[in-house]
């Protein structure tokens, strides 16, 4: 049986932060040819927006947020907007709210790895490498 330390060691952010990267560059090692990949629709995206989108556009956003979370700087106009709201202090659920956020971006990091995946896999198929 395995130790609750031990589950959250596999499931931590770091390590999930490290998988989405490393498919991120595996990604960008397989796709030789993102230009490919234009106008190629995108079937796994959940917003309406996002499915508009080609495979290129996902292409580029998967490869966007790899640098993103690499290099953790925030956008020059999200900064700013915080340095704007008032200075308060911690409330009495601020664990709480953490832990709802640090699920949420583990479950949106482990989503994007596999969509970075199923990128790369549908890349590959277009091109005939068999996996």
């Amino acid at each position: 049986m395995q130790t609750t330390e031990a589950k959250l060691k596999r499931s931590s952010l770091s390590l999930m932060l490290k998988r989405y990267s490393s498919a991120v560059s595996d990604m960008e090692r397989t796709i030789l040819l993102p230009s490919l990949l234009r106008d190629v629709p995108s079937d796994w995206m959940d917003c309406e927006a996002a499915r508009a989108n080609d495979l290129y556009g996902n292409y580029m956003m998967l490869r966007t947020i790899r640098n993103t979370v690499e290099s953790s700087l925030v956008p020059l106009e999200e900064q700013d907007g915080r340095r704007k709201e008032p200075v308060r202090s911690p409330e009495p659920d601020s664990e709480e709210l953490f832990q709802f956020h640090l699920r949420g971006l583990c479950s949106v990091m482990n989503d994007l790895t596999e969509k970075t995946r199923s990128l790369t896999e549908k890349y590959l198929n277009m091109i005939g490498v068999a996996q």
